[in-house]
């Protein structure tokens, strides 16, 4: 029990660090991201190879995008909702109080 309390306060201690908080929304967003691209191809039924293909990327691009590992230019998410035949809409809204 005593590991989980040390964790609690490593984490808290990271989190009250410059920029920590913006690392951390960036990073939320990028894996949000990637997993909604993933969720569209898979249930398309295509690999990541043929949502390279139809995007212009490459099937490297794809995975690091899909894993969260990148975040993307407004260009790359429209390529990628043409190729998946989905509109792409970015707008701002309220922040959730619990976020």
């Amino acid at each position: 029990m005593g590991d989980r309390t040390d964790w609690s306060a490593m984490r808290d201690r990271r989190m009250a660090e410059p920029g920590a908080v913006e690392a951390y929304d960036a990073a939320r967003l990028a894996f949000e991201l990637g997993r909604a691209v993933r969720e569209l191809r898979e249930r398309r039924g295509w690999s990541q190879s043929q949502l390279a293909q139809a995007s212009g990327m490459t099937q490297s691009a794809v995975a690091r995008f899909e894993a969260g590992g990148t975040v993307p230019t407004l260009p790359v998410l429209e390529r990628l909702a043409t190729a998946l035949d989905v509109s792409l809409h970015v707008s701002f809204a309220p922040r959730d109080a619990a976020a």
